[in-house]
């Protein structure tokens, strides 16, 4: 059901992607208060986990500003529920996982990566996502994971194939794992109140979770790849064509944050208290994804193999090259 709500969305984004995108000039001009030629607001949908950080950090330096770029941010459950609002133009740019991109891309969907977002950091035990159980689990490892049920943001998506990886290199059988849909800032009550048995996520959910007791017993990425590209910042192939002088400059705004997040991890913790509802103290304890400035195109590539394992594209195979490069 899930599966079918979210292709349906996307296929009415589709229909309306014309009227919403066909501006020549995506984003609004408006003369910038210092009067220095034109602002252009820029609407971006964002998943409020740690992984979005060197975009509001970003932000808070300037560098959008710098190149004339307003942001402006809206959340989202995650890529699946973004994409639709960049294809139909309520976003001029949004933050999906690449197995998410990959799907949309297989359905016809017109995205374009252009600038990456995060990275595994490739730390077993200490990775940015990981699959929690209750400190009195029977759940010792990945193994364990089938037979049980294990919430994830998104249904067949980028954590349940990952998820499943690290259950198949474990020895357990990853068609015996029941995932269920539940949103990142709810997973800790959810681990916590015995409604799950186990929550793949990152933080703050992940911290907020471990100082409740839980504990991590698989890191899915880092299993899967260690230098597994997780998500990147794309939009729609009509802005790419009729306004690549935004795309230009928010890549390289982008591009920018990514740099500056990577030299600097503590203002990265700290900028996280301004998007998301993590207390302060916990900030010390946050897990930083990796943020290179390329796409590692391998891992890619053995993501789409996997979501192709799992049917995640139909007859389709996704174009690695066309929708990263």
């Amino acid at each position: 059901m899930q599966r079918r709500r979210t292709l349906g969305l996307l296929l009415a984004a589709m229909l309306v992607g014309a009227a919403g995108c066909g501006s020549s000039d995506s984003g609004s001009g408006t003369a910038s208060p210092a009067g220095r030629g034109k602002t252009t607001q820029v609407t971006v949908g964002i998943i409020p986990i740690i992984d979005v950080a060197p975009l509001y950090l970003g932000q808070k330096k300037g560098f959008f500003a710098d190149r004339g770029i307003e942001l402006k941010t809206v959340t989202a459950q995650g890529g699946a529920a973004i994409i639709p609002g960049v294809v139909s133009g309520q976003f001029q740019f949004g933050f999906s996982n690449t197995t998410s991109l990959m799907i949309a891309q297989t359905k016809g969907v017109p995205v374009k990566s252009v600038v990456n977002g995060a990275a595994s950091n490739g730390k077993v035990g200490a990775d940015v996502t990981g699959v929690l159980v209750k400190k009195d689990s029977s759940i010792k490892s990945a193994k364990d994971l089938a037979g049980h049920t294990v919430a994830v943001n998104t249904l067949q998506n980028i954590g349940s194939t990952t998820v499943r990886e690290s259950v198949r290199k474990a020895g357990g059988d990853p068609d015996k794992v029941k995932f269920v849909e539940i949103p990142f800032d709810q997973m800790p009550a959810a681990l916590d109140g015995g409604r799950v048995d186990a929550a793949w996520m990152g933080d703050p959910a992940k911290s907020i979770a471990e100082q409740q007791g839980a504990r991590i017993v698989a890191s899915p990425f880092a299993e899967t790849d260690p230098k597994l590209t997780v998500a990147t910042y794309f939009t729609s192939t009509q802005i790419t064509q009729r306004n690549p002088g935004l795309v230009k400059k928010f890549t390289e705004a982008m591009a920018e944050s990514l740099e500056y997040a990577s030299r600097h991890p503590d203002e990265a913790r700290q900028i996280l208290t301004t998007y998301t509802k993590i207390d302060a103290s916990l900030l010390d304890t946050l897990t930083l994804p990796a943020w290179p400035a390329e796409v590692d195109t391998a891992s890619l590539e053995k993501l789409a193999s996997l979501g192709e394992q799992d049917g995640l594209f139909g007859d389709k195979k996704p174009d690695i090259q066309a929708l990263f490069s």
